[in-house]
């Protein structure tokens, strides 16, 4: 089973025990994804945001034998709690499924897609979307370390995840450009 992981953030340069075999690969498909999820070390992480216009975003086949394994990795990766039902995306392509996705994958002989589904988050709400000016004075705010880790994530993620919350970073803090 060719399984393939998509990615648009710290995943790509440091996937931990996600077992990725190869490359990770610019030509995935279109996805919503912005700046919108505060993660554990203060940065402002990118996540599915369903207000967001589609970017293209990278993709890696995985070198595991079984869906569930692959799910399980990308669950320990993400460091999400067993008893947390949520955060991983998946969809198989067999049968007759339709849409931009499954022709992407099945163009690529992928037999499933997995990916990060964990929710925006600001102020320790999840499924809450910070605005742009939320989001900017969150960056703002921030010192120290917490900045610099902020500052680094930013600049880190590929220049392809293009978003209009990180073209306004690069406006006002200068970060990642």
């Amino acid at each position: 089973m060719n399984i393939a992981c998509l990615g648009w953030g710290s995943l790509i340069w440091k996937p931990g025990p996600l077992p990725v075999a190869g490359e990770w690969y610019a030509d995935g498909p279109c996805v919503p994804v912005e700046f919108s999820r505060v993660g554990d070390g203060g940065e402002l992480a990118t996540a599915i945001c369903f207000n967001a216009p589609p970017v293209p975003v990278f993709w890696a086949l995985l070198a595991t034998p079984s869906l569930t394994e692959a799910c399980e990795a990308l669950k320990q990766r993400e460091q999400i709690p067993p008893e947390r039902h949520d955060g991983i995306g998946l969809m198989l392509t067999a049968g007759d499924a339709e849409g931009l996705l499954p022709a992407w994958a099945a163009a690529r002989g992928i037999d499933a897609v997995i990916w990060t589904a964990l929710p925006p988050k600001v102020e320790n709400s999840e499924g809450r979307i910070p605005s742009q000016q939320e989001a900017l004075a969150y960056l703002s705010s921030l010192t120290g370390e917490t900045r610099d880790h902020a500052m680094n994530y930013i600049e880190q993620v590929p220049p392809q995840i293009d978003t209009p919350y990180r073209r306004a970073i690069r406006q006002q803090l200068g970060w990642g450009g």
